[in-house]
């Protein structure tokens, strides 16, 4: 019976944490709306905000499967969101210096631009959702 109560909890804990996630991710993309992002799209660029080369100018970027690491997308539905902000001119792919088969991608000076007045925003929106 207690083994059955405690894993019951357990259940109803991970529940909590996908309604929490939902109502924060709709939150997101219903402040972002206003900056022409959802919260997806922010998250892409704010991991390439923080990929700075050599010079400082953070225009080396990430391959698209470092991006998929740290953004939790399926890599077909990332490839297509990075085609849609491409096409926004947010950011640029190019082929991988190091491995001609890989594509890398970087912000454009549009989506560091974009990205810089999108990220009061959202940290707002994560300190009233999370905070305490």
């Amino acid at each position: 019976m207690a083994a059955k109560k405690a894993e019951q909890a357990l259940v109803n804990r991970w529940r909590s944490i996908l309604v929490l996630h939902a109502r924060v991710q709709c939150e997101l993309d219903r402040a972002l709306h206003g900056h022409g992002l959802c919260g997806s799209d922010f998250e892409v660029l704010d991991v390439l905000a923080g990929t700075p080369d050599e010079d400082g100018s953070g225009s080396c970027g990430y391959r698209v499967q470092q991006i998929s690491e740290r953004v939790h997308l399926s890599q077909s539905a990332l490839s297509r969101l990075v085609a849609r902000l491409e096409k926004d001119g947010l950011v640029e792919r190019s082929l991988c210096p190091e491995d001609r088969r890989g594509v890398r991608v970087a912000l454009t000076p549009k989506g560091r631009a974009r990205h810089g007045e999108a990220l009061p925003v959202q940290r707002a929106v994560l300190h009233r959702m999370l905070a305490g």
